[in-house]
């Protein structure tokens, strides 16, 4: 009887030793390796030894799955002698019944649940028993890992190319959404980091002020006129072209004017505008916003004129443009408008301006409009429509309903939408 009893009491130290295995793989996989990097680089001997383990997944997995089924498969063999010593042949079936239920909710469900509520706290516990178990166990999980190398390459599959499915960005992205649509990240905040990490992605083109709608001074008009117009822009740099609108020679600061006119005997009509302005820093259209800021930071300019393959003008960009991106609109006290170019109606379309970024319109209504081939509204109007649109006109593209409101020349600008998706599908 001494005998069973040792045999009993064997079985359920080796499921608690099942428990242990199963606790600590859930937690050191589940646990938030930049919280507890954090941590290490604090100095913390637990988070150091944690940081060590799992920078060898398969290592610490093998070791932990090796262990799990060796107590399992012990506890299962004692359970069954024992069954059968008091119920005979019978007792096999007793066994399989009584261990699934033993192993399935104390070994299993019961240590994962624990350590999935507590994965940070318990990770930091198991780590050093499990770092020392990998070490024990080494040569025997090195063994079996090179058993299903040798096995999966006679398929074809070679894993000792490990592929990345998710760049850092991506997991980071994902992290991101997972948090907002939990509710613990705001959806301004959600924008903001999601605009950091499309820095790389995003050209400067896609954010510039375009030509249309630069302030560019003739440099042949007399300099008192030249003086006014800085005066009465609500800028501070602005273009200075010669003859042609094409032809930017350099760039005037308001705060170079100012200097100047502080100057004893400073006069309006004295002013060398031509020795106050500054060389021009020409961009390609293809810098990504992440470039460009790297670019003004290192020239210490935060004005650039953005040009294509052919060195036309397109438009400029400044680091408040690229700011914006990431934080949206600043407005100052000399901004003579503050809107985003969205209006929201009371029978719940919107009415857009045609040069509303789609970046824009995507973050203010939460949509998922395209913007590869297109930066603007009515620039992805008229690819999808592969026309140039009358007032009047609609067209149905992505679950939205665009209609012309206006159009200048051959500019859309100004467009209703209507979101035509299930209002099930919408509030969700």
């Amino acid at each position: 009887m001494s005998e069973l009893g040792f045999a009993i009491g064997a079985v359920f130290a080796l499921l608690v030793l099942s428990a242990f295995f199963s606790g600590s793989e859930t937690a050191l996989t589940a646990a938030s390796r930049a919280r507890l990097r954090h941590m290490a680089s604090e100095g913390d001997k637990q988070a150091l030894v944690f940081e060590a383990l799992v920078e060898l997944p398969e290592r610490f997995i093998g070791t932990i799955l090796l262990g799990n089924n060796l107590v399992n498969i012990l506890a299962s063999a004692l359970a069954t002698s024992v069954m059968i010593e008091l119920f005979g042949e019978a007792g096999v079936v007793y066994a399989t019944l009584v261990m699934t239920a033993l192993v399935l909710v104390f070994a299993e469900v019961l240590p994962k649940t624990l350590a999935i509520s507590r994965a940070d706290r318990i990770a930091l516990v198991v780590a050093k028993p499990i770092s020392l178990l990998a070490t024990v166990l080494g040569p025997v999980v090195n063994l079996v890992q090179e058993i299903v190398r040798r096995t999966l390459s006679l398929f074809g599959i070679d894993i000792s190319e490990k592929d990345t499915f998710l760049s850092s960005h991506e997991e980071i992205r994902g992290t991101i959404d997972l948090h907002a649509s939990e509710g613990g990240i705001v959806k301004e905040h959600r924008d903001m980091l999601g605009s950091i990490l499309d820095l790389d992605d995003v050209d400067i083109a896609d954010v510039m002020v375009h030509r249309r709608n630069m302030m560019m001074i003739d440099v042949s008009e007399p300099s008192s006129d030249i003086i006014q117009q800085v005066i009465d822009a609500p800028y501070t740099r602005i273009p200075l072209y010669e003859d042609d609108p094409d032809n930017i020679i350099g760039v005037i600061h308001a705060k170079d004017i100012l200097r100047a006119l502080m100057k004893p005997g400073g006069r309006r009509d004295r002013v060398n505008i031509k020795s106050l302005m500054a060389e021009p820093w020409f961009v390609p259209e293809t810098t990504s916003l992440r470039e460009q800021l790297d670019a003004f930071t290192a020239r210490k300019n935060h004005f650039a004129i953005v040009v294509d393959e052919y060195g036309v003008i397109l438009g400029l960009v400044t680091l408040e443009d690229i700011l914006e991106e990431i934080v949206g609109d600043i407005a100052d006290e000399y901004d003579t408008f503050e809107t985003d170019g969205i209006t929201f109606n009371g029978d719940g379309t919107i009415t857009v301006e045609g040069t509303v970024t789609i970046r824009d319109l995507n973050r203010r209504m939460d949509w998922t409009l395209p913007d590869e081939d297109a930066a603007t509204v009515a620039g992805l109007l008229i690819n999808e429509a592969r026309v140039i649109p009358v007032k009047g006109q609609s067209f149905d593209f992505f679950e939205r309903r665009f209609e012309v409101l206006r159009r200048q020349r051959n500019q859309v600008t100004l467009l209703k939408i209507t979101d035509l998706t299930p209002p099930e599908q919408n509030a969700a």
